[in-house]
């Protein structure tokens, strides 16, 4: 089995108050915040993986970019994307007009900015809120294959819920664009 080293810059992305850096801390320490803080900017956190192939064995460095959704951080948003091999669409299933924006917004945004041909995947977070969702598993399906994602998931950053499977399908979809078979 052959070892083989990645450096992957991967971006956060969706409104704000989405759940995105509570995705990056529950996905990197395994821990949940109550308490809302906004990001600044960009927050920069990395996290070493192993993932095995039928023949390879592949460790990837993800620097995980940690993007603010606030309007004002528009401006410089474009620097961010430079770079990135790949990304995670974030909704809040229980503010419609957070997925409105994934496609009014952020998908080509990133589209514009990114590495061609940059792979990306949806997330509906806040699965945990099943009881106030207001945005369907079935539009959240449709709008990943009206964008092309790679992949769909439901999370809960609170939970854990799938956070680790959402991480993992995109890393998976990145070295699958890159020609390697895992």
């Amino acid at each position: 089995m052959v070892k083989k080293d990645f450096v992957f810059k991967i971006a956060v992305i969706g409104s704000y108050a989405t759940g995105k850096s509570s995705l990056i801390s529950q996905y990197c320490e395994k821990k949940f915040k109550e308490d809302y803080k906004p990001t600044l900017g960009a927050s920069i956190i990395a996290k070493d993986i192993v993932l095995k192939g039928p023949e390879d064995s592949y460790h990837c460095r993800l620097v995980l970019w940690d993007i603010a959704g606030q309007e004002k951080y528009e401006n410089v948003r474009s620097m961010y994307f430079q770079g990135c091999a790949g990304a995670i669409l974030v909704y809040d299933l229980t503010r419609i007009p957070t997925i409105q924006e994934i496609k009014s917004k952020w998908i080509q945004d990133f589209r514009e900015h990114a590495t061609p041909g940059a792979s990306f995947i949806l997330i509906a977070n806040k699965k945990d809120l099943e009881e106030i969702r207001n945005v369907s598993t079935e539009e959240g399906q449709a709008l990943a294959k009206e964008i092309n994602a790679a992949a769909f998931l439901e999370t809960s950053a609170k939970t854990g819920e799938n956070v680790e499977s959402a991480f993992g399908s995109l890393v998976k979809q990145i070295l699958n664009s890159i020609g390697q078979n895992i």
